[in-house]
C-alpha cells in the first residue's frame, strides 16, 4: 500500500489556507475594513458561524467515514484520499457561507439602538470604495462617531424624542447624501456645477452630518456628566474634598473613644446613664 502520509499532510495545508483565506474575505477581493465595532461584531459572527459549520461537517465526514471502515470494511488508500477531498470541499463551501449581507436602506433605522449603529456602519462600509478620498476619511471618521453614539443611546428608552432624531439623521440623511452622489454618473463628478463639484459637495455634507452626530452624542452624555459632577460634589461637601478622603483611607477609626465605666463610682455611674 503507497505511503499516503506527505499527501494528506499536504492537503490538510491547503485546507487549513483555504479556510484563512475566506476569513479574510475570499480570494477574489477582500472585504472592506471595518468602521466601527458594531459592523465588526456582525462580520465576526459570521465568521464563527462559518467555523461552527466546518467544524460540523469535517466532523460528521470523518465520523462517516469510521463508520464505513467499521461495518464495511477498511478505507485503503482511495476510501482515504475519497474522505480527504471531502474534507477539502466542506472546508471550502462552508467557509463562503453565510455571507454578511449588506443591509437595505429601509432596515437602517430597524431594530434596537445597537443594531441600527451596526447596520448603518456595514451600510457605509459597502459605499466606501465608490466615495472620493476625502469622503472616505469622513466615514472612517463616522465609524468611530456612530459607536460613541450607540453606546449613549443604549440608556434612554425608545420613545425618547431623541431617538426620532437619532434615527433621522442615521438612517435617513447619511445614507440619502451618500445615494444622492451615487447618482452623479462618476464622469461628471469632478465637473463644477453651480459652483462646486459633486464630490466637493459630497465631502462638505458629510463633514456636516459628522458634526451633527457628534452634537447629538455630548447632548445625549450632558446627563450622564451632570449626575456625575453634582455626585462629586455631594462627596465634596459630605466629606470635605479629597484631603479628608484620603485622611479616612489612612485612619479609619475616628470616633471618640467612650468613658471608661467600671472606673466611676456607682452614683457617678448611675447619673451618667441617666
Amino acid at each position: 500500500m503507497a505511503d499516503t502520509t506527505r499527501e494528506s499532510e499536504r492537503i490538510l495545508r491547503e485546507a487549513k489556507t483555504s479556510l484563512a483565506v475566506q476569513r479574510d474575505g475570499g480570494t477574489h477581493r477582500p472585504g472592506p475594513k471595518s468602521i466601527g465595532k458594531g459592523s465588526a461584531e456582525l462580520k465576526m459572527k459570521s465568521v464563527l458561524k462559518r467555523v461552527r459549520n466546518i467544524a460540523l461537517a469535517v466532523v460528521a465526514i470523518w465520523i462517516g467515514a469510521g463508520i464505513f471502515s467499521a461495518v464495511i470494511g477498511p478505507l485503503l488508500f482511495w476510501g482515504f484520499m475519497a474522505t480527504l477531498v471531502a474534507t477539502v470541499v466542506a472546508i471550502g463551501v462552508f467557509g463562503l457561507f453565510p455571507k454578511v449581507k449588506v443591509p437595505k436602506r429601509a432596515e437602517l433605522t430597524q431594530g434596537n439602538p445597537a443594531q441600527m449603529v451596526a447596520r448603518t456602519e456595514l451600510w457605509l462600509e459597502a459605499q466606501r470604495p465608490a466615495l472620493p478620498p476625502p469622503a472616505q476619511g469622513i466615514v472612517d471618521q463616522l465609524g468611530v462617531q456612530l459607536d460613541a453614539l450607540g453606546l449613549q443611546l443604549k440608556t434612554l428608552d425608545a420613545a425618547h424624542p431623541a431617538m426620532a432624531e437619532v434615527r433621522e439623521l442615521v438612517g435617513e440623511y447619511i445614507p440619502e447624501t451618500i445615494d444622492n452622489y451615487r447618482k452623479v454618473p462618476a464622469a461628471l463628478r469632478s465637473e463644477e456645477y453651480a459652483g462646486k463639484t459633486a464630490d466637493a459637495r459630497l465631502t462638505e455634507s458629510l463633514t456636516k452630518l459628522s458634526g451633527e452626530v457628534d452634537r447629538v452624542t455630548r447632548r445625549l452624555a450632558e446627563g450622564a456628566l451632570d449626575d456625575l459632577a453634582i455626585k462629586s460634589r455631594y462627596l465634596e461637601y459630605r466629606y470635605g474634598g479629597a484631603d479628608v478622603l484620603e485622611d479616612l483611607r489612612d485612619n479609619p477609626d475616628t470616633g471618640v473613644p467612650l468613658p471608661d465605666f467600671s472606673a466611676l463610682p456607682a452614683k457617678q455611674a448611675k447619673e451618667q446613664e441617666r
